[in-house]
C-alpha cells in the first residue's frame, strides 16, 4: 500500500566514512557544500553532548504516529541513525526514554526525530545521540500510516536510505551516499585551513586586510 510500506535499504555509507567525518565540524561540512543543505534551525540536539553520525535508516510517518517508528527500531543495524520525518509536528512525542533504551540496547547510533520527543530530562541527561524539533509530554498514537527506508525531506535537507548523517551542537547535515569522498576531501581541507587561522588569531598574526577590501569594492566611504 503506498503510503504504509517497509522498503529495503539498498546502500549504505561505510563505517570508515562515518568514522572520518565524525572527527569534522559540522559547520565546515556544511560549508564544503556551499552552504546550501540544512535541516533547518529547529532541529537541535537534545542529548548533553557528543556527536551523532552514521548512515540514514529513513522512517516517515504521519504527525503524531510511531507505529512505524518502533519497528524501525526493531529492524535498523547497529551503526544506523534512525532519522524521522514527523512532518515537524509538536503536537505529540515519538519517542521517549524506553524506545530510546531499546535503540541504544540493540547497537543503534542515534535516533533524529523533526517532531517532538518526551522525557527530556532523562534524554538530555543522557549522551546518547538525539536530535528532535521540540518537546512534549503528550504521547503518540500507533495506528500508521507510513514507510520505511523511503527518501524524506527535513525542512528541504532531502535524506536518502544510507546517506550519510552528521549532527553536533550547530545541528544536522546530511551528505548524498554519491558524495561522501568529494565532501570529506573538501572538509578536511577546509578544518585544516580553519586549524591555522585560529592558530595566527592565538598568534596575534591574523591578516585582516580583506575587511577594508570588501569594503572598497562595495563602495564603503572611510
Amino acid at each position: 500500500m503506498i503510503g504504509f510500506q517497509i522498503c529495503k535499504r539498498t546502500r549504505k555509507v561505510s563505517a570508515d566514512i562515518v568514522a572520518k567525518f565524525r572527527e569534522l565540524p559540522v559547520a565546515n561540512i556544511s560549508d564544503s557544500m556551499s552552504r546550501m543543505t540544512a535541516a533547518g534551525a529547529k532541529l537541535r540536539p537534545i542529548h548533553a553532548g557528543g556527536v551523532l553520525a552514521g548512515p540514514a535508516f529513513t522512517v516517515k510517518t504521519r504527525p503524531g504516529d510511531n507505529l512505524m517508528v518502533h519497528k524501525a527500531l526493531d529492524i535498523a543495524e547497529p551503526g544506523d541513525i534512525v532519522v524521522v520525518d514527523g512532518g515537524g509536528d509538536l503536537t505529540n512525542s515519538l519517542i521517549g526514554e524506553m524506545m530510546t533504551a531499546h535503540a541504544q540496547q540493540r547497537g543503534i547510533a542515534g535516533i533524529v526525530i523533526f517532531g517532538a520527543i518526551r522525557d527530556y530530562d532523562v534524554l538530555h541527561a543522557g549522551h546518547y545521540p538525539i536530535f528532535a524539533a521540540g518537546v512534549t509530554h503528550r504521547g503518540p498514537y500507533k495506528d500508521g500510516p507510513g514507510e520505511i527506508n523511503v527518501p524524506i525531506a527535513i525542512d528541504g535537507m532531502v535524506i536518502a536510505p544510507g546517506d550519510l548523517v552528521v549532527g553536533d551542537g550547530d545541528g544536522l547535515v546530511c551528505v548524498p551516499y554519491e558524495q561522501t569522498a568529494e565532501v570529506l576531501k573538501a572538509t578536511e581541507a577546509k578544518h585544516a585551513a580553519e586549524l591555522k587561522q585560529i592558530e595566527a588569531i592565538k598568534a596575534g598574526k591574523s591578516d585582516r586586510a580583506w575587511v577594508d577590501a570588501a569594503l572598497t569594492r562595495l563602495g564603503v566611504k572611510f
